[in-house]
C-alpha cells in the first residue's frame, strides 16, 4: 500500500461515497514501483459491493480522469489478466482518449463501462480465434464475469453484467421501521435542543455562540440524558431556573453541568424518599364494628366445646376457657375430654 496514494484518494472531492471508497481502496493497493493491478474479486471484496456495482463506479472514476484501465491478455493462455489501474497522479498519466473503432464503432461508453471491447481493434489486436466450446461466443479467453471476453448479443454490449438497480431481496418493514423511528429520535432531540437554547436565553434568529453549534454540544447534552437520567422536559426547567439566579447566558454546555448534576442529585433524592414513605405507610385497618363482649366470646367457644366437631386445641386460650367456667358454659371434664387444658 502506498500512504501518499491513499491520502490522495481520501483529498478528492465531489465523488459520491461508494465511488470514494473504491478509489480509496484502489490506491491501496498501489504499490510505487509495479503499480495498481487488483483483481475485480478483490475490489469487489474489499468494497463490500458487487463486481457489477464496482465496475460502474470505476468507469465514474475514468470519466472523471482520476484513472485509466489499462486491460491486459495473458499471450500464452488467451485468459484475461487483472486490469491495470494507472492512477492521474501517476507521471506520464493521460486520460483514456475515446477514439471509436472503425470496425464495431464503439465509444466513449463502451470504453469506459469494458475496456476491452476496444481489444479487437488497434495494432495490438488479439487474432481472431475459434468460438468459445462454452457459451459458442467470442474467443476462448472467458472472463471472471463468466462471459467472453467479447461482447455478446445476449449478454449485451458489454462483458460485465448490468449492476442490479434494486438489490433489495427481502421486505424492509423492520429495517424501515427502525430508520423511521432514529429520524422521529432525531427531530425531537432537534425540537429540546432548541427549546434549551431558548430557555438559556439564546435566540433563534441570531447566530449560536460557538460552544453551541456543532455535534459536541448535542453530545454534551445528551449526557445529561443517558448519564444523569435527567428527562428532556426536566433539563429545560432546570436551564430556566439558571436564567433567575444567572441572567446572562452561561458560556457553553459545560457552564450547565453542576446544575443538571445537582438536579439529578434532588431528583433521586425525592425518588429515594418517596419510596422510603410507601415502604413504611400501613393499611389502615378495616372498620370491623364494635369488639364483641366477654360473654358472647364465652357463648360462642363453649358452643364449640359441647359440639361434637373437630376443635384445634389452640383454638381456646386460657382465658377463654376461665369466662366459660365461671358462667357454668362448660365443666373441667368436657374441657379435658376435648383435649384443652
Amino acid at each position: 500500500m502506498s500512504h501518499e496514494a491513499t491520502n490522495w484518494a481520501i483529498k478528492q472531492r465531489g465523488l459520491k461515497p461508494t465511488t470514494k471508497i473504491v478509489l480509496w481502496h484502489l490506491c491501496d493497493r498501489f504499490n510505487p514501483d509495479y503499480g495498481c493491478f487488483p483483481s475485480q474479486n478483490r475490489l469487489a471484496h474489499d468494497c463490500e459491493i458487487s463486481r457489477s456495482t464496482l465496475n460502474d463506479h470505476i468507469g465514474q472514476l475514468e470519466a472523471a480522469g482520476l484513472l485509466r484501465r489499462i486491460p491486459r491478455i495473458d499471450p500464452a493462455t488467451k485468459r484475461q489478466l487483472p486490469t491495470r489501474y494507472i492512477l492521474c497522479f501517476e507521471p506520464g498519466f493521460t486520460p483514456a482518449e475515446v477514439v471509436p473503432c472503425p470496425d464495431i464503432g464503439h465509444g466513449d461508453c463502451a470504453l469506459r463501462e469494458n475496456p476491452s471491447v476496444a481489444e479487437g481493434c488497434g495494432p495490438d489486436a488479439i487474432p481472431e480465434q475459434d468460438p468459445c466450446p462454452n457459451s459458442g461466443h467470442g474467443i476462448d479467453a472467458k472472463a471472471v464475469s463468466g462471459f467472453g471476453p467479447e461482447p455478446c448479443p445476449e449478454n449485451g454490449q458489454s462483458r460485465v453484467r448490468i449492476s442490479d438497480t434494486n438489490l433489495v431481496r427481502e421486505p424492509l418493514s423492520k429495517p424501515v421501521k427502525e430508520e423511521e423511528d432514529a429520524q422521529a429520535r432525531d427531530s425531537d432531540f432537534d425540537r429540546f435542543f432548541a427549546e434549551l437554547l431558548t430557555a438559556l436565553g439564546i435566540a433563534a434568529n441570531t447566530s449560536l455562540p460557538a460552544w453551541w453549534q456543532g455535534w459536541p454540544a448535542r453530545m454534551h447534552v445528551r449526557r445529561w440524558i443517558d448519564d444523569l437520567g435527567l428527562s428532556m422536559d426536566r433539563i429545560v426547567e432546570v436551564a430556566t431556573e439558571t436564567r433567575s439566579d444567572h441572567p446572562n447566558p452561561p458560556d457553553g454546555p459545560k457552564a450547565l453541568d453542576r446544575f443538571m448534576e445537582r438536579a439529578a442529585q434532588r431528583d433521586a433524592q425525592a425518588a429515594e424518599t418517596d419510596a422510603s414513605s410507601m415502604r413504611t405507610k400501613r393499611p389502615r385497618k378495616r372498620d370491623v364494628g364494635p369488639q364483641p363482649s366477654e360473654d358472647e366470646l364465652a357463648q360462642f367457644y363453649a358452643a364449640k366445646v359441647n359440639s361434637d366437631e373437630y376443635l384445634p386445641q389452640s383454638m381456646i386460650s386460657t382465658a377463654i376457657c376461665g369466662l366459660m367456667l365461671a358462667r357454668g358454659l362448660v365443666t373441667p371434664e368436657r374441657l379435658r375430654m376435648r383435649g384443652i387444658r
